[in-house]
């Protein structure tokens, strides 16, 4: 089983680094990084009880990279996102690179997804409310953008026991 301490923590330069696409040629060299993304993601979960998704970059792979497990391991590869409309929710979003921080941020109610899978195979999803959200979010660390720099105002923060 993969180590919590391999997931860089807020305030590590990586996190604040923006990741470069997959390249096909590139692929069957990540895959031990897609299984340690999915071992964490179930390690975090034994220990926090809580973590749904994970980017490569939170544990130092700059690529395109994210691996989601909500029912079952979803590995998402070069993702690009849109937005079609501006309707936007607020919450208080969590992080496994900041496991005791809540932060209150807003985020777009509806996004278009489209991606890579681990067959290389094209897919496009349309996405709304919790898993908008947790995309928008994993698809911030691959541009270097934490939810700490999301934050609605400086009282948005809040430290929580776990």
């Amino acid at each position: 089983m993969t180590g919590l301490s391999e997931i860089l923590l807020l305030g590590d330069p990586n996190l604040y680094k923006v990741s470069l696409p997959v390249t096909r040629s590139e692929w069957p060299s990540l895959q031990p990084v897609v299984r340690k993304m999915a071992d964490l993601i179930v390690a975090f979960r034994v220990r926090y009880g809580k973590g749904r998704g994970i980017a490569a970059p939170q544990i130092g792979v700059l690529k395109r990279l994210i691996v989601l497990n909500i029912d079952k391991p979803v590995i998402i590869i070069n993702p690009e996102i849109e937005f079609p409309n501006q309707d936007k929710f607020s919450l208080w979003d969590d992080c496994m690179s900041f496991p005791n921080l809540l932060v209150r941020v807003e985020r777009y109610q509806h996004c278009h997804l489209r991606f890579l899978d681990e067959n290389w195979k094209q897919h496009s999803w349309i996405l709304e409310g919790d898993m908008a959200e947790l995309i928008q979010h994993e698809f911030d660390h691959l541009d270097g953008i934490l939810a700490t720099q999301r934050a609605i105002d400086t009282q948005s923060f809040r430290i929580i026991n776990i």
